[in-house]
């Protein structure tokens, strides 16, 4: 396997630290400089306070790996980084035999909360300056529609609440997807514009390292993508969010940038081939992308998988694209995209270094602080606000006989940024 040459630049972590340092205490805590009159500004008297609020504390679960690295750090190039904030409290939703919350809490001075208002200061004292909300994992039930109920959106209204009421407010992460339902998705947005807070979200998937190296400049003439993936461990939603993300990074660098989506449609068993063999999707970009992964099999892959899944979506400006769940095929995610005026395609397989330490995990931490300290996503959470919509409705076509779904709630646009803010150089400590 390849090792990128390329290092993390140290400027951008001597930046981050030097931009953390300079965020002062919440409303309510003064500084030394609080008492009147014109003076140089001093140095802050603490870290930023970070809460975390998650759905549970456990081995290899979202809030051990991103909470987690708040506390413990990780490493950048083999070179050790402490993130410039203290988490200060934590709320855990659901507390299993396995619960890791009380230990880790007991052991590094975090205060373990029975509440969202409590982890953030309470009901009317908002006094942390950062909020994560990480809410993966544990027992939640599952729709009709084969989406699991995760209580994203009812705990950001609870930190909505304390905000509304306390006057003030602060950035908020929201791991992985929105919410399995469009509908609050887009309200969580539109809450965040309201308030005006900084909201970012998704997963580590759009940051981690890609091999070969590769970040198509703005303006690319995409005319089709594809990205795959092959996942039969739980819910088939857990990683169709993940695989559109891994689509989404790439396509929105399209001219213009994002202008939305017109349709979405989920086929199932042969009708993936035959919609292949229809030049609804297309055989070449999938070898393309099949073949930057290391876990491929051997054989055809039509041959080989049982029961294909794949979701077709037609862009705005007509631009085609589709994502795959090959079983048998593959474990890896990768994509593949067909650029207006090149005969060969563009391909790259988006890197996951392994549990227990899934250090894809550092990319999305340090881009979450990035955007704590700055108040700024490093990337448009209308991407994310997409990838959820566009997840939910496939689910929805997916459970209705493969049914076409055109919805205004899909015409999303935005502008990616120039940089993505995903990882280069290493991902092992020693070379």
């Amino acid at each position: 396997m390849t090792i990128l040459n390329a290092e993390f630049p140290r400027r951008d972590l001597l930046k981050l630290a030097a931009t953390a340092a300079m965020i002062g205490p919440p409303a309510g805590l003064l500084s030394a400089n609080d008492g009147g009159g014109a003076s140089r500004p001093s140095k802050p008297t603490r870290l930023p306070r970070v809460a975390a609020i998650n759905s549970i504390y456990r081995l290899k679960s979202h809030a051990y790996h991103i909470a987690g690295r708040f506390i413990h750090g990780y490493t950048i190039n083999g070179l050790h980084h402490q993130p410039p904030f203290q988490l200060v409290r934590m709320f855990d939703h659901q507390q299993p035999e396995n619960d890791l919350g009380p230990e880790v809490s007991r052991q590094h001075g975090i205060e373990l909360c029975t509440t969202v208002a409590q982890a953030l200061g309470g009901e009317m004292s908002l006094d942390v300056d950062a909020v994560l909300l990480i809410i993966e994992h544990g027992d939640y039930p599952t729709n009709k529609w084969g989406q699991i109920v995760y209580p994203r959106y009812e705990l950001f209204q609870e930190i909505v609440d304390v905000f509304r009421k306390s006057g003030r407010s602060v950035p908020v992460f929201v791991d992985k997807h929105l919410s399995y339902d469009h509908r609050h998705a887009a309200e969580m947005v539109a809450t965040a514009k309201e308030l005006k807070f900084g909201l970012m979200a998704g997963s580590s998937l759009p940051v981690t390292w890609r091999l070969p190296e590769f970040n198509p400049p703005l303006s690319t003439p995409f005319e089709e993508g594809v990205a795959v993936i092959g996942y039969d461990r739980s819910n088939i939603e857990i990683y169709l969010f993940h695989v559109l993300e891994v689509l989404q990074c790439m396509m929105e660098r399209r001219p213009g940038g994002e202008t939305g989506v017109k349709s979405v449609q989920c086929l199932s068993g042969n009708a993936v081939w035959k919609a292949g063999d229809e030049g609804r999707w297309s055989w070449s970009l999938l070898d393309h992308a099949l073949s930057r992964c290391p876990s491929l099999n051997y054989g055809k892959v039509r041959e080989q998988v049982k029961n294909p899944l794949c979701v077709l979506i037609e862009y705005a400006d007509g631009t085609k694209g589709t994502v795959f769940n090959f079983v048998e095929a593959i474990s890896d995610f990768a994509f593949a995209g067909k650029i207006r005026d090149r005969s060969e395609p563009v391909s790259t397989c988006f890197y996951l270094p392994a549990p227990p330490g899934a250090r894809f995990f550092d990319p999305l931490t340090y881009n979450i602080e990035q955007f704590f300290a700055t108040g700024r996503s490093p990337y448009p959470v209308e991407r994310t606000l997409l990838t959820s919509t566009i997840c939910d409705h496939a689910m929805h076509s997916y459970h209705d006989s493969s049914k076409v779904i055109s919805d205004p709630s899909m015409s999303i646009r935005y502008q990616p940024p120039i940089d993505d803010g995903h990882f280069r150089g290493t991902f092992i400590d020693r070379r």
